[in-house]
């Protein structure tokens, strides 16, 4: 009997549409008769009482399916929001006007039965529509914001909230969805007691009862005074300068943790909650760009469209996988030769976009085999291509170049091949700032590689374009993942140069910029991506010392062993004989490359490098080097 009235009481989608519609029903006949009853003082003449009674069932129906269509009966009690209330607004409008044509506009057809014919309808108060739509308004709302405002309103006049006393910086948007769910959470550990912005003007401001306490420019005298042990930054589009004062102000008056909010991918209804804060990091400090880029163009781009994106199991790979997903595309092709790389952005794909996991492929293949690459373009028809997978290590392609001319010359070859024989509408390639000026094999041939798309462009239908950017903090085969392995056995941190430096940039930061520059490329082009200001390679292994609560060269050593194969000190992103005209987009360039190959000097040189890796092992990288000076402009110096 027990686990029976549990059953019956414990809640299900069925049970709560089934409890909705027939309070819903109610409150329709409730305020139909409470306007009667205000129209006519409170005394309904009989026929204008048959009338209304006559008209109630319809009232209902109407009503009720209007909020059907608007998903009102989808809802989360618990969660109910603005939105939920606009689609009531609109549902009821709806309804109110179809029952004004039911009631008032006689059909043109003689219908067998017209519903209406025994009303009498030429004596039915206008004004009782009017009157109906508020009431039904009021009630419909009501019961939807009750259980939100007995939660979060009449509960908490009882509690005393506990927890970590947590200033929130930024009271906008971002920072007003953090301190609701703060807010909303009995058990949370946080507990909020004011919000800082740079808006002046909402100082002295509540949000959700909490104060707007100062400018962020008092962070460190708001944590001193109130014994602040939390800071949640909130504002997403800082960029790293700024991130770093709000870090060095909270550490310097005494915040034992500093959170921050995420890369939001969900761009057609971004919601942060407590579990998407994570603890800043070396690359919010060093890295995080203030980027600015159109969502709307870029979804316009990509919705409804099949996607290619081969390395989709690489850092960028998996980061572009991410972002596309967050605008409605029809197909996306996850193309890797690393299994694990590609069950892994499934997962993550699964867990920020479930809507979109059956709408993904995932094809385990090699870009060197070209019957594989024309299976996967004759099968599946992609639109756009994201060309992602290249061999990227510089110091280990210098001990493989082989290897580096089978992925990045001919695999790049076999799929720019293969997205003009099937018309893609846009090929864009990721390369990197090492093929400016390269010194190194890894650099030179993602130099090859750029000619290639450009000699494929204006061959046919497709655009082919070439997006060059610098290092990103993170990503597979980057300075910081070793930095952190090395920190974890407790040091030393090893750098190749005390002046050492590169530009960086967050992974996240990179693929937006690369959205929005496939968006922007038209045929032909190389696009560079402003990666900010360099940073010198010992600053950021002292930054990373010290986020983790140590000194450096006191708690951990940082020793410089020398430059390595391939390497230099300072990274161009252009060359001097290049130079750029300004992009559309204020951090997105075009390089005004000089150099211009035919698909058949392609094919030229492409024969030269298959002839020499079916050299003996001994010569046979010394000749593919000899192939990279004589064919890259540049690499000759080396």
């Amino acid at each position: 009997m027990k686990g029976f009235i549990e059953d019956l009481f414990s809640p299900t989608h069925i049970k709560r549409t089934l409890f909705f519609v027939s309070v819903d029903s109610v409150i329709i006949a409730v305020s139909l008769y409470l306007c009667f009853l205000l129209r006519f003082e409170f005394n309904i003449p009989e026929h204008y009482l048959d009338a209304m009674l006559a008209s109630l069932p319809f009232f209902i129906a109407v009503k009720v399916a209007a909020l059907f269509f608007f998903r009102l009966y989808r809802m989360t009690w618990r969660f109910v929001s603005i939105n939920e209330l606009f689609n009531i607004i609109k549902g009821l409008l709806i309804s109110e006007m179809v029952l004004m044509v039911l009631i008032f506009i006689p059909l043109p057809l003689q219908l067998p039965v017209y519903p209406f014919d025994a009303l009498p309808i030429s004596r039915f108060p206008r004004s009782i529509f009017l009157m109906d739509s508020a009431i039904s308004l009021i009630l419909i709302s009501g019961l939807r914001l009750s259980k939100r405002l007995f939660l979060e309103i009449v509960l908490k006049q009882n509690q005393k909230r506990q927890g970590s006393k947590t200033i929130v910086v930024g009271a906008g948007h971002t920072g007003e969805m953090i301190l609701r769910d703060i807010l909303g959470r009995a058990s949370s550990s946080l507990n909020p007691i004011g919000l800082l912005d740079d808006d002046a003007n909402k100082t002295g401001t509540y949000i959700h009862g909490v104060r707007v306490l100062n400018t962020i420019a008092g962070l460190e005298y708001e944590i001193r005074k109130n014994d602040v042990e939390v800071v949640i930054i909130a504002i997403p589009s800082l960029d790293h300068k700024n991130i770093r004062q709000i870090y060095d102000s909270a550490k310097t008056a005494g915040a034992a943790r500093i959170k921050i909010v995420p890369r939001i991918y969900d761009f057609q209804g971004s919601k942060v909650n407590l579990q998407d804060l994570e603890d800043i990091s070396i690359e919010d400090l060093i890295g995080r760009q203030k980027i600015s880029v159109d969502y709307l163009e870029i979804g316009e781009f990509l919705k409804n469209r099949t996607i290619l994106l081969t390395g989709a199991g690489g850092s960028i790979g998996s980061e572009i996988a991410l972002q596309v997903s967050g605008f409605e595309p029809k197909k996306i092709i996850l193309f890797d030769i690393d299994e694990t790389g590609l069950h892994n952005i499934g997962l993550k794909i699964k867990r920020t976009f479930p809507q979109m996991i059956d709408s993904i492929v995932f094809v385990v293949g090699d870009i060197k085999e070209k019957s594989k690459v024309r299976e996967v373009f004759d099968s599946m028809k992609p639109e756009i291509v994201f060309h992602a997978a290249a061999y990227k290590h510089v110091p280990m392609m210098e001990y493989n170049p082989a290897e580096a001319v089978k992925v990045n010359v001919f695999g790049t070859f076999n799929l720019a091949e293969a997205a003009a024989i099937y018309d893609v509408n846009k090929f864009i390639m990721i390369s990197t700032d090492k093929a400016v000026r390269p010194t190194s094999v890894m650099g030179a041939t993602k130099k090859v590689a750029e000619y290639i798309c450009n000699s494929f462009n204006g061959s046919g239908n497709t655009s082919f374009a070439s997006v060059r950017f610098g290092n990103v903090l993170g990503s597979r085969g980057s300075v910081l993942p070793l930095f952190m392995e090395q920190l974890k056995h407790g040091g030393p941190l090893t750098v190749t140069h005390k002046e050492m430096q590169r530009y960086f940039i967050t992974i996240p930061e990179a693929v937006s910029l690369v959205l929005q520059a496939s968006v922007l490329a038209s045929g032909g082009q190389v696009l560079v991506l402003d990666m900010g200001e360099p940073v010198k390679i010992v600053r950021l292994a002292e930054e990373l010392i010290r986020i983790h609560g140590l000194e450096p060269y006191r708690d951990i050593g940082i020793e410089f062993v020398g430059m390595r194969p391939g390497e230099k000190l300072f990274e161009e992103i252009l060359t001097a004989e290049e130079g750029t005209v300004p992009g559309k987009h204020e951090k997105i360039f075009v390089a005004n490359s000089s150099d211009s190959h035919s698909i058949d000097e392609i094919k030229f040189v492409l024969s030269q490098f298959a002839n020499v890796l079916n050299a003996a092992p001994d010569a046979r990288d010394s000749m593919i080097r000899d192939l990279l000076r004589k064919h890259v402009k540049h690499f000759a110096d080396v």
